[in-house]
């Protein structure tokens, strides 16, 4: 495919523009010479200029969705023509990969790497994959495209390994993977049809900005991610004996709990009664049916059930099955989710975000982010 700047530059567009334009403003944040742009800024304006999905709340493989094609943003200082740059983190699993070394190391980084990168592919139905680069160096930004592949088990070479890192490489790129921060690193390369922009960094952005405020009105920002009031975060997993944990009988395993005959596909995702404590008016009431949409844009319909409305679930049960157990976590009929199952994938928990009282949508969230949201 073309180079994102060349797409622009086509369309005349308005990804340089922006990416200029907040790069003058560089004085704002910094005295280098190097222009400053945070990395979310960048994915925002990636998504705005090319009117791709952004994929970066969910934290998965990647920051975009651009026509079925999954993008991976990276912007970081190129002080020569490459760099080391962090791709996945593997806190949950560090205990876990502290038991490899050597090559058995690299290959279970690797298992855990390709796995991610296919969840993020089922998640959201991408058919191909690419890295799309803004790299920062003195008054100019550097912008290309390079591969996005999984890990080539079969080519892992041990290059270096030492009490801090083990540095391999699959036949295509190199990869390092820290211990103590439990962050594998790749290096990218600059390629020769690298773009680059030049940027002139403004001296006194201050009294621009003063002046663009004071003669110009603008429209206020409207649909801001407010806690409780258009979107909440919810666990897949319970907790025993202090320790995450999923229930064997019930939450995504409801399919094998006694008493009456269950179907092998019946599953709800939990609601704690802290969440109905403390944001009551976000849900609608029980056996109330809504609109309930995945990231794949499917519309389930959907409503909470059981004592105390603690059940998510959709109408008919096997659609959130179907999307949850067999899409999402390749887990066969009869099969049980386990919380290593999550932390294997990264995610443990949802976010569920109201448009109003009739449609919601879902998607999955890293692991932690429903502690860190209740908190």
């Amino acid at each position: 495919m073309k180079s994102f700047a060349q797409i622009d530059i086509e369309n005349n567009g308005n990804y340089l523009k922006l990416l200029s334009s907040v790069s003058k403003l560089s004085s704002l944040f910094s005295e280098s010479s190097i222009p400053f742009i945070n990395y979310r800024v960048a994915e925002n304006i990636f998504c705005r200029s090319f009117e791709a999905d952004n994929l970066s709340r969910s934290d998965t493989a990647f920051d975009a969705n651009y026509n079925t094609i999954g993008v991976g943003l990276k912007t970081f200082t190129l002080p020569g023509n490459n760099s080391r740059e962090k791709i996945a983190e593997f806190n949950q699993l560090s205990c876990e990969l502290r038991k490899y070394e050597n090559i058995e190391l690299a290959l279970k980084l690797a298992e855990f790497r390709n796995e991610r990168i296919e969840l993020a592919r089922r998640l959201y139905n991408i058919d191909k994959s690419i890295y799309h680069i803004v790299a920062r160096k003195e008054n100019e930004l550097n912008l290309f495209e390079t591969d996005y592949n999984k890990i080539n088990l079969q080519n892992i070479k041990i290059e270096k390994e030492t009490k801090a890192s083990i540095l391999f490489h699959d036949g295509i790129n190199q990869y390092s993977y820290n211990y103590s921060k439990s962050t594998l690193f790749r290096l990218f390369e600059t390629p020769a049809n690298t773009y680059k922009l030049p940027v002139d960094i403004i001296d006194d952005p201050y009294t621009l900005l003063l002046e663009l405020f004071k003669k110009k009105e603008f429209e206020l920002a409207k649909d801001r991610l407010i806690k409780g009031i258009n979107y909440v975060v919810l666990p897949l997993y319970g907790i025993k004996n202090n320790q995450k944990f999923i229930f064997e009988k019930s939450g995504l395993n409801q399919w094998n709990a006694g008493g009456r005959k269950r179907d092998i596909n019946e599953i709800y995702i939990p609601i704690p009664a802290i969440i109905h404590k403390k944001y009551s008016e976000f849900f609608p009431k029980k056996d109330k049916k809504f609109h309930l949409r995945v990231p794949t844009k499917e519309l389930f319909n959907a409503k909470l059930c059981q004592d105390s409305s603690k059940a998510l679930m959709t109408d008919p049960n096997k659609a959130l099955s179907d999307w949850l157990l067999r899409k999402i976590l390749k887990l066969k009929e009869g099969e049980l989710a386990t919380i290593e199952k999550l932390e294997k994938l990264g995610f443990d928990s949802v976010i569920i975000l109201k448009d109003d009282d009739e449609n919601y949508k879902i998607d999955i969230m890293k692991s932690g982010a429903y502690e860190t949201f209740i908190q």
